[in-house]
Protein backbone atom coordinates (compact mmCIF):
# COMPACT_ATOMS: atom_id res chain seq x y z
CA UNK A 1 0.00 0.00 0.00
CA UNK A 2 2.83 2.40 0.81
CA UNK A 3 4.23 1.87 -2.69
CA UNK A 4 0.90 2.84 -4.22
CA UNK A 5 0.71 5.94 -2.04
CA UNK A 6 4.24 6.93 -3.01
CA UNK A 7 3.32 6.57 -6.67
CA UNK A 8 0.32 8.80 -6.11
CA UNK A 9 2.45 11.35 -4.31
CA UNK A 10 5.02 11.32 -7.09
CA UNK A 11 2.31 12.03 -9.66
CA UNK A 12 1.05 14.88 -7.49
CA UNK A 13 4.52 16.39 -7.19
CA UNK A 14 5.11 16.07 -10.92
CA UNK A 15 1.74 17.61 -11.74
CA UNK A 16 2.45 20.56 -9.42
CA UNK A 17 5.60 21.48 -11.34
CA UNK A 18 5.41 24.43 -13.79
CA UNK A 19 4.13 23.55 -17.26
CA UNK A 20 2.89 25.25 -20.39
CA UNK A 21 -0.67 26.55 -20.68
CA UNK A 22 -1.58 23.70 -23.03
CA UNK A 23 -0.23 21.12 -20.62
CA UNK A 24 -2.03 22.69 -17.68
CA UNK A 25 -5.30 22.65 -19.56
CA UNK A 26 -4.98 19.01 -20.57
CA UNK A 27 -4.03 17.58 -17.17
CA UNK A 28 -6.45 17.15 -14.26
CA UNK A 29 -5.79 18.63 -10.83
CA UNK A 30 -3.85 16.42 -8.48
CA UNK A 31 -6.67 16.30 -5.90
CA UNK A 32 -8.92 14.55 -8.44
CA UNK A 33 -6.68 11.49 -8.28
CA UNK A 34 -7.13 11.24 -4.52
CA UNK A 35 -10.16 10.63 -2.32
CA UNK A 36 -12.82 13.32 -2.27
CA UNK A 37 -14.51 13.23 1.13
CA UNK A 38 -17.39 15.48 0.05
CA UNK A 39 -19.05 12.69 -1.93
CA UNK A 40 -19.67 8.97 -1.77
CA UNK A 41 -20.46 6.99 -4.90
CA UNK A 42 -21.94 3.57 -4.09
CA UNK A 43 -21.14 0.65 -6.32
CA UNK A 44 -23.67 -1.15 -8.48
CA UNK A 45 -23.99 -3.97 -5.95
CA UNK A 46 -24.67 -1.49 -3.15
CA UNK A 47 -27.35 0.25 -5.21
CA UNK A 48 -29.08 -3.03 -6.08
CA UNK A 49 -29.02 -4.20 -2.46
CA UNK A 50 -30.33 -0.83 -1.29
CA UNK A 51 -33.21 -0.93 -3.78
CA UNK A 52 -34.09 -4.52 -2.88
CA UNK A 53 -33.92 -3.87 0.87
CA UNK A 54 -35.91 -0.65 0.68
CA UNK A 55 -38.53 -2.11 -1.65
CA UNK A 56 -38.95 -5.22 0.49
CA UNK A 57 -39.30 -3.14 3.65
CA UNK A 58 -41.86 -0.82 2.07
CA UNK A 59 -43.72 -3.77 0.56
CA UNK A 60 -44.11 -5.23 4.04
CA UNK A 61 -45.42 -1.92 5.36
CA UNK A 62 -47.79 -1.54 2.41
CA UNK A 63 -49.18 -5.02 2.85
CA UNK A 64 -49.52 -4.45 6.59
CA UNK A 65 -51.64 -1.34 5.97
CA UNK A 66 -53.68 -2.54 2.96
CA UNK A 67 -53.55 -6.37 2.75
CA UNK A 68 -53.57 -5.85 -1.01
CA UNK A 69 -50.69 -6.97 -3.25
CA UNK A 70 -51.13 -4.28 -5.92
CA UNK A 71 -51.18 -1.45 -3.37
CA UNK A 72 -48.25 -2.99 -1.51
CA UNK A 73 -46.26 -3.09 -4.75
CA UNK A 74 -47.16 0.55 -5.35
CA UNK A 75 -45.82 1.47 -1.92
CA UNK A 76 -42.66 -0.59 -2.54
CA UNK A 77 -41.81 1.67 -5.50
CA UNK A 78 -40.48 4.11 -2.91
CA UNK A 79 -37.52 1.74 -2.58
CA UNK A 80 -36.03 3.41 -5.64
CA UNK A 81 -35.13 6.25 -3.28
CA UNK A 82 -33.14 3.89 -1.05
CA UNK A 83 -29.76 4.27 -2.88
CA UNK A 84 -29.80 8.03 -2.25
CA UNK A 85 -30.59 7.50 1.43
CA UNK A 86 -27.82 4.88 1.66
CA UNK A 87 -25.38 7.21 -0.10
CA UNK A 88 -26.10 10.08 2.31
CA UNK A 89 -25.79 7.72 5.28
CA UNK A 90 -22.43 6.33 4.19
CA UNK A 91 -21.08 9.79 3.39
CA UNK A 92 -22.13 11.14 6.78
CA UNK A 93 -20.68 8.12 8.55
CA UNK A 94 -17.39 8.40 6.67
CA UNK A 95 -17.01 12.10 7.42
CA UNK A 96 -17.85 11.48 11.07
CA UNK A 97 -15.20 8.75 11.25
CA UNK A 98 -12.67 11.04 9.55
CA UNK A 99 -13.47 13.76 12.08
CA UNK A 100 -12.80 11.37 14.97
CA UNK A 101 -9.59 10.08 13.37
CA UNK A 102 -8.43 13.66 12.83
CA UNK A 103 -8.90 14.35 16.54
CA UNK A 104 -6.82 11.28 17.39
CA UNK A 105 -4.15 12.46 14.96
CA UNK A 106 -4.08 15.88 16.65
CA UNK A 107 -3.55 14.31 20.07
CA UNK A 108 -0.69 12.22 18.70
CA UNK A 109 0.79 15.24 16.91
CA UNK A 110 0.59 17.40 20.02
CA UNK A 111 2.25 14.80 22.24
CA UNK A 112 5.04 14.21 19.71
CA UNK A 113 5.77 17.94 19.39
CA UNK A 114 5.77 18.31 23.17
CA UNK A 115 8.35 15.52 23.31
CA UNK A 116 10.68 17.54 21.09
CA UNK A 117 10.16 15.86 17.73
CA UNK A 118 10.18 17.89 14.55
CA UNK A 119 6.92 18.51 12.71
CA UNK A 120 7.81 16.08 9.93
CA UNK A 121 8.72 13.31 12.38
CA UNK A 122 5.58 14.04 14.38
CA UNK A 123 3.44 13.30 11.33
CA UNK A 124 5.34 10.06 10.73
CA UNK A 125 4.89 9.09 14.38
CA UNK A 126 1.16 9.80 14.15
CA UNK A 127 0.84 6.98 11.60
CA UNK A 128 2.19 4.48 14.11
CA UNK A 129 -0.09 5.81 16.87
CA UNK A 130 -3.18 5.51 14.69
CA UNK A 131 -2.20 2.00 13.65
CA UNK A 132 -2.28 1.02 17.30
CA UNK A 133 -5.94 2.06 17.35
CA UNK A 134 -6.60 0.49 13.95
CA UNK A 135 -4.27 -2.52 13.50
CA UNK A 136 -5.61 -3.22 10.01
CA UNK A 137 -4.61 0.28 8.90
CA UNK A 138 -7.71 0.79 6.79
CA UNK A 139 -8.77 4.19 8.12
CA UNK A 140 -8.86 7.25 5.87
CA UNK A 141 -6.66 9.29 8.22
CA UNK A 142 -3.86 6.72 8.11
CA UNK A 143 -4.00 6.75 4.31
CA UNK A 144 -3.87 10.57 4.25
CA UNK A 145 -0.91 10.66 6.66
CA UNK A 146 0.94 8.16 4.49
CA UNK A 147 0.26 10.34 1.45
CA UNK A 148 1.55 13.42 3.31
CA UNK A 149 4.71 11.58 4.40
CA UNK A 150 5.26 10.25 0.87
CA UNK A 151 4.98 13.80 -0.47
CA UNK A 152 7.58 14.90 2.08
CA UNK A 153 9.97 12.26 0.76
CA UNK A 154 9.56 13.74 -2.73
CA UNK A 155 10.37 17.21 -1.44
CA UNK A 156 6.91 18.77 -1.46
CA UNK A 157 6.31 21.25 1.39
CA UNK A 158 4.15 19.83 4.14
CA UNK A 159 1.83 22.85 4.15
CA UNK A 160 0.91 22.16 0.52
CA UNK A 161 0.06 18.56 1.36
CA UNK A 162 -2.11 19.72 4.27
CA UNK A 163 -3.90 22.29 2.12
CA UNK A 164 -4.67 19.64 -0.49
CA UNK A 165 -6.05 17.33 2.20
CA UNK A 166 -8.17 20.09 3.74
CA UNK A 167 -9.59 20.96 0.32
CA UNK A 168 -10.63 17.37 -0.33
CA UNK A 169 -12.01 16.90 3.18
CA UNK A 170 -13.90 20.23 3.20
CA UNK A 171 -14.18 20.21 7.01
CA UNK A 172 -13.88 23.36 9.10
CA UNK A 173 -11.44 22.03 11.70
CA UNK A 174 -9.11 20.48 9.13
CA UNK A 175 -9.18 23.67 7.08
CA UNK A 176 -8.36 25.83 10.10
CA UNK A 177 -5.51 23.57 11.13
CA UNK A 178 -4.04 23.66 7.61
CA UNK A 179 -4.39 27.47 7.45
CA UNK A 180 -2.73 28.00 10.82
CA UNK A 181 0.05 25.62 9.89
CA UNK A 182 0.66 27.36 6.54
CA UNK A 183 0.68 30.86 8.07
CA UNK A 184 3.07 29.76 10.82
CA UNK A 185 5.37 28.21 8.26
CA UNK A 186 5.45 31.38 6.13
CA UNK A 187 5.83 33.88 8.97
CA UNK A 188 8.55 31.93 10.72
CA UNK A 189 6.81 31.77 14.12
CA UNK A 190 7.22 29.16 16.81
CA UNK A 191 5.72 26.42 14.69
CA UNK A 192 5.91 23.71 17.33
CA UNK A 193 4.14 25.77 19.99
CA UNK A 194 1.52 27.10 17.57
CA UNK A 195 0.71 23.64 16.24
CA UNK A 196 0.58 22.22 19.77
CA UNK A 197 -1.85 24.90 20.99
CA UNK A 198 -3.98 24.69 17.85
CA UNK A 199 -4.15 20.91 18.19
CA UNK A 200 -5.27 21.23 21.81
CA UNK A 201 -7.99 23.80 20.99
CA UNK A 202 -9.36 21.84 18.02
CA UNK A 203 -9.21 18.61 20.04
CA UNK A 204 -11.29 20.14 22.84
CA UNK A 205 -13.84 21.37 20.30
CA UNK A 206 -14.09 17.93 18.72
CA UNK A 207 -14.60 16.40 22.17
CA UNK A 208 -17.59 18.69 22.75
CA UNK A 209 -18.98 17.86 19.31
CA UNK A 210 -18.65 14.15 20.07
CA UNK A 211 -20.58 14.55 23.33
CA UNK A 212 -23.35 16.38 21.47
CA UNK A 213 -23.42 13.66 18.82
CA UNK A 214 -23.84 10.98 21.50
CA UNK A 215 -26.79 12.87 23.00
CA UNK A 216 -28.39 13.28 19.57
CA UNK A 217 -27.93 9.59 18.78
CA UNK A 218 -29.90 8.67 21.91
CA UNK A 219 -32.79 10.87 20.77
CA UNK A 220 -32.62 9.36 17.29
CA UNK A 221 -32.99 5.89 18.78
CA UNK A 222 -36.02 7.05 20.75
CA UNK A 223 -37.53 8.55 17.59
CA UNK A 224 -37.02 5.30 15.67
CA UNK A 225 -38.67 3.36 18.51
CA UNK A 226 -41.67 5.69 18.41
CA UNK A 227 -41.96 5.31 14.63
CA UNK A 228 -41.78 1.52 14.89
CA UNK A 229 -44.40 1.26 17.65
CA UNK A 230 -47.46 1.82 15.36
CA UNK A 231 -46.19 -0.84 12.97
CA UNK A 232 -45.62 -3.30 15.79
CA UNK A 233 -49.07 -2.57 17.23
CA UNK A 234 -50.70 -3.03 13.82
CA UNK A 235 -48.87 -6.31 13.28
CA UNK A 236 -49.89 -7.53 16.74
CA UNK A 237 -53.55 -6.65 16.12
CA UNK A 238 -53.51 -8.47 12.78
CA UNK A 239 -52.07 -11.59 14.36
CA UNK A 240 -54.25 -11.63 17.46
CA UNK A 241 -57.55 -10.15 16.20
CA UNK A 242 -57.73 -10.45 12.40
CA UNK A 243 -61.55 -10.27 12.35
CA UNK A 244 -61.48 -7.04 14.35
CA UNK A 245 -59.06 -5.42 11.86
CA UNK A 246 -60.89 -6.61 8.74
CA UNK A 247 -62.95 -3.38 8.28
CA UNK A 248 -59.68 -1.43 7.93
CA UNK A 249 -58.99 -3.22 4.62
CA UNK A 250 -62.30 -2.59 2.89
CA UNK A 251 -64.26 0.51 1.88
CA UNK A 252 -63.62 3.59 4.00
CA UNK A 253 -61.04 1.68 6.01
CA UNK A 254 -58.66 1.88 3.01
CA UNK A 255 -58.90 5.67 3.12
CA UNK A 256 -58.16 5.68 6.85
CA UNK A 257 -55.18 3.36 6.27
CA UNK A 258 -53.88 5.69 3.53
CA UNK A 259 -54.16 8.74 5.80
CA UNK A 260 -52.44 6.88 8.62
CA UNK A 261 -49.61 5.75 6.33
CA UNK A 262 -49.17 9.26 4.91
CA UNK A 263 -49.10 10.71 8.43
CA UNK A 264 -46.46 8.19 9.46
CA UNK A 265 -44.37 9.13 6.43
CA UNK A 266 -44.65 12.85 7.19
CA UNK A 267 -43.63 12.23 10.80
CA UNK A 268 -40.60 10.28 9.55
CA UNK A 269 -39.53 13.22 7.37
CA UNK A 270 -40.22 15.73 10.13
CA UNK A 271 -38.16 13.81 12.69
CA UNK A 272 -35.34 13.49 10.16
CA UNK A 273 -35.23 17.27 9.72
CA UNK A 274 -35.36 17.90 13.48
CA UNK A 275 -32.53 15.45 14.15
CA UNK A 276 -30.36 16.79 11.32
CA UNK A 277 -28.28 19.07 13.54
CA UNK A 278 -25.00 20.21 11.93
CA UNK A 279 -22.04 20.07 14.32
Amino acid sequence: MSGLLKNRASRVVVSSAPRSREGAASSAPSSQRLTDYTMYIPGRREKVLAVLTGSLFLFGIGYLFYHHLALALLVSAGGLRAPRIWQDYRLKRRRSALNLQFKQMLFSLSSSLSAGRSVENAFREAIQDLRMLDPEGGSDMIAELEIICARLEYGQPIEEALQDFSGRADMEDIRRFADVFSVSKRTGGDLVEIVRRTSAIIGEKLDIQQEIAVSISQKRFEAKALLASPLIMLLFMNMSAADYMQPMYTGAGMIISTLALAGLGLIFLWIGKIMNIPL
